[in-house]
Formats: C-alpha cells, structure tokens, sequence
C-alpha cells in the first residue's frame, strides 16, 4: 500500500535537503498531494534508492543518516532505543494478530462455498468459488516488491523520532541523545527556554500525541494542573516515539524578551592581522535567548560603563551556549571602548564579560520563500553568518547567494569557510570582491549582485556593513526595482 510522506521525512529518508524536494515539485518532477508524497513517488525519482542506504546524504551536509549516526556514535541511549524497539514489536504483534484472523476469516469462507456447492450446487455458486480460488492464487502468487519506503521508514523511526509543532507546524527530529529542546534549537527554531537545564520551566509544552521520556533531572515544579494537561519540560526530556507537541515559538525579535547575564571568555583567537574572534560562553543556568543576526552589549564586568560596545553575534542560537564575535581594528577607530580594550590586552580567557540584549531586526523573513542574497562588507560577515546558518538549519531558502568585499587585502577571513559551503550545498554561492573603501565596495557589490540576478525583486536581500555601505548599496539595489521591504539592513 501506498505510504504518504510529509516532505521532512522524505528528505531525512533520501538524505537530502528539502528544497530540492520542494524544487522537483515545482518543476513537476515529483508529485505531491496536499504537501505530502507518496512513497511510490519518491522509487520513481530516486530508483537507485535502497534500504542499506537509509538516510545516508545524497548531498553532503544533508542532516540525518544511519552512517553518521554509527561515525559520530550518536546513537540513541540503550533505554531510548529498548522502547523504540520495543514498540515496533508490538505493532508488528498487531498486524499479526489480524493477518490470523483475516486467515482464519478465509478458511471459514472456503469452508461455506464448499459447503454451499455441496448441498445447493448451481452457477452462481460455481462462478463464486472460481472468482474466490482466482483471487487467491493471484494473491499467494503475487511477486509484489516490498514498499522499500516504508521499510526505510521504520528503520529510521528507531533512530530518530520526528516531532511535529502545533501551532507552528514545524517538524524536526530528535537524533540520539538530544533533548527535545536541543534538537528544537539544532533545527533552527526558536522556542522558549532560559537555563537549558530543568530550572526556569520556561521551555514547558503540552505533549499532545506520542511518548516522551525524562533523561536529565529537573527542579522545576510542574503544577497539579499543568501535569494534568500533559505539560512537559523539553530540556529534560526526550521522544521516545513519533510526537506532537503545543510549544511557544519566538518568530519576530519582540517575542525575544531582553535578558542581562555574564558570560566566561572561552577564547580570543585571531582571524587575520585586524580582526579578533572572541569566544564566550554563557552559564550552564542563564544561556542567551537571541534571533540569529541580531546583536548584544558587551561590557567588562566589574568595570565601569565606558568599556562597552555593541557588536552582532556571529553564531548561530542553534550552537547552545556558544557565542561567537568578529572584533576589527575598525571598531577601535569608530571609538568602541569594549574593541579598545580587548585590542589593548585586557581581555583574556577566563575573565567574565556582561552581555546585555539582543537588539536588532536583521533577521531572515520566516514567511518569505524568495531565494536569499547576502551583501557585506569586512566586518559585516559576522551577523551574515549567523542568519546563514540559521538558513541552512530551517532548510527553507531555494538559494543562498553571498557577496563579500573587503577594503583591505586579506579581509575575507573565513572565505574557507564560505568555500566550504559552496563546496557542500548545491543551492550556495559565494564570491569574494575587493574595493578600496566602503562607498567602492558598495558599487561593486551591488553591480556584481545585478549582473547575476538581475531581477532584483526576485530576492530578499541582507546588507550588513558600515553606514556608507548599507545605504548606497541599498539605494542602488532599491532603483534596480528592488522593493524596500524586501532588504534587512543592519550597520555592523
């Protein structure tokens, strides 16, 4: 029988991102129904597809897969996966129970044709067996390949439950180990939590269809009525099986309360001769609650207010309590204190750092399915990081196009990285341009970005630099017919 699929668990069970899924659809390579796909669908595109090969990438970076699974042994705990098991047996323990009485339902009806043909033989009753003993044959005969969809399928539910979000419809998958709550972050949402760690009850949903288990204690009381209603914490517990669950989301930066905490310098490493990556990390109880691309205060702690700055942060929420910053020489000149101080040896490993926010608008466009066109300028790069990598996580972007210009010589200092990533996904461009200051970079960014994608209005468009290169470039893109609310803009 035909199994129907949504798209996120045909793309965990091919191994491919979601986009190309939604792209054969669109281009009516694949059939869908209702946003769903049939398995019988699935065989066709991808013939070659076979059950030793469950999940395994057919492009790189592409999520889930067996093979990844068993490499970085993240394998679900033996608890976890005893009543995962344990469950498909009972299921197939149904299905036997009425394969037997559908067995014992034919012998009975062959035992009254025989009986009817015996005592009242007549043609009707002849035509009755022979349509019977035909359909019979024709069954017990029957070649009919196994649905190797459907057999992936229940591998894979082994190894990683699939969670579907009310109101929001947002699926992902809880892959060994992980909490709820950290497979909710690793997949690019944003749900609501402060500690991580059973403490605050602030990342509390109500468990609506499946089985979730507690794998890390909490201290946090749940209410008489909240554990009536089925409300669990998703930092202490994991899916056991296939779940539904009612869980708020943040989806604009006023859902993201303002919060203050101390962070512990992890590291201060160089990325080239201007610009410092500073490494911090916050409490195992107070983690940052921020939307990618968007920004926080940095302050000395102890120290008095005039050595702060402001700075975007340039990972992504999904990287837990990892927070990562691009500090140039520039924002020394621009009179950040918090930049003078750390270029003047007084930021060291170890030493606490008060970060106020987050701050900011320039965040991806959740509603929006337009391909996504990244312009920046040295610095610039840090929130365009973070909101790319938040993009590859959601896995809803057809294409990621980055243009980034420096005004010096070597101030493209992750361009391997970008490489990398264009190296890795079918659907990433990078191209590295140099100017001589921000108002040349602008123009050479904006006619690079023009002569490849000339219908401007197509994209959404991200511009992140100094103030002179956000706004001639957004000018110039804006006269090319782009609509202003198509560009985010931030100065970093």
């Amino acid at each position: 029988m035909t199994q129907l699929l949504t798209l996120s668990r045909a793309a965990q069970l091919l191994g491919v991102s979601r986009h190309i899924l939604q792209r054969q659809i669109h281009d009516g390579q694949l059939a869908a129904y209702d946003g769903m796909v049939a398995s019988e669908e699935l065989l066709r595109v991808y013939p070659d597809l076979a059950i030793e090969d469950a999940g395994q990438p057919v492009t790189p970076m592409a999520g889930f897969s067996l093979a990844k699974c068993a490499r970085e042994r993240i394998l679900p705990p033996k608890e976890i996966l005893s009543r995962r098991l344990a469950t498909q047996g009972g299921e197939l323990a149904e299905v036997r129970k009425h394969l037997a009485r559908y067995h014992d339902l034919i012998e009975a009806l062959r035992e009254k044709i025989e009986s009817l043909a015996a005592s009242a033989p007549s043609p009707a009753v002849e035509e009755l067996r022979a349509v019977f003993e035909q359909g019979l044959a024709a069954i017990l005969g029957s070649q009919e390949s196994v649905d190797r969809v459907e057999v992936m399928d229940e591998v894979l539910r082994v190894f990683a439950a699939h969670v579907t979000v009310r109101p929001s419809g947002h699926e992902f998958f809880v892959e060994g180990a992980e909490t709820v709550l950290e497979a909710a972050l690793h997949a690019g949402l944003a749900p609501s939590y402060g500690c991580g760690n059973g403490n605050c009850g602030l990342c509390k949903a109500r468990l609506i269809e499946g089985e979730l288990r507690q794998v890390r204690n909490f201290d946090y009381p749940l209410s008489a009525v909240e554990q009536a209603q089925n409300y669990k914490l998703l930092c202490s517990h994991t899916a056991v099986t296939d779940v539904v669950i009612e869980m708020i989301e943040a989806r604009t930066p006023a859902d993201i309360p303002e919060q203050q905490i101390v962070a512990r310098v992890k590291s201060v490493s160089s990325l080239d001769e201007r610009t410092y990556l500073l490494h911090l990390e916050t409490p195992r109880t107070n983690r940052l609650r921020f939307l990618a691309g968007q920004g926080v205060t940095l302050g000395i702690a102890g120290e008095r207010a005039h050595y702060r700055g402001d700075f975007p942060v340039a990972s992504c929420p999904c990287d837990d309590r990892n927070l990562l910053f691009h500090i140039s020489r520039a924002h020394v000149e621009a009179g950040n204190a918090f930049a003078g101080r750390l270029f003047g040896g007084g930021v060291h490993a170890g030493d606490t750092v008060d970060v106020w926010g987050p701050f900011g608008e320039f965040v991806l466009k959740q509603e929006s399915s337009r391909p996504l066109l990244f312009l920046c300028c040295d610095t610039g790069f840090a929130p365009v990081k973070s909101v790319i990598e938040h993009a590859m996580a959601v896995d809803t972007a057809p294409v990621i196009a980055v243009y980034w210009v420096a005004t010096r010589p070597g101030g493209h200092y992750l361009a391997k990285q970008c490489r990398a990533w264009a190296e890795s996904l079918d659907n990433f461009r990078f191209r590295a341009l140099d100017a001589a200051d921000a108002d040349a970079a602008a123009l050479a960014v904006a006619a690079a970005a023009l002569a490849d994608a000339p219908d401007a209005a197509a994209w959404d468009v991200y511009v992140a630099g100094a103030r002179i290169f956000v706004d001639a470039v957004a000018a110039r893109l804006h006269a090319a017919g782009l609509p202003l609310e198509q560009i985010v803009a931030v100065v970093a």
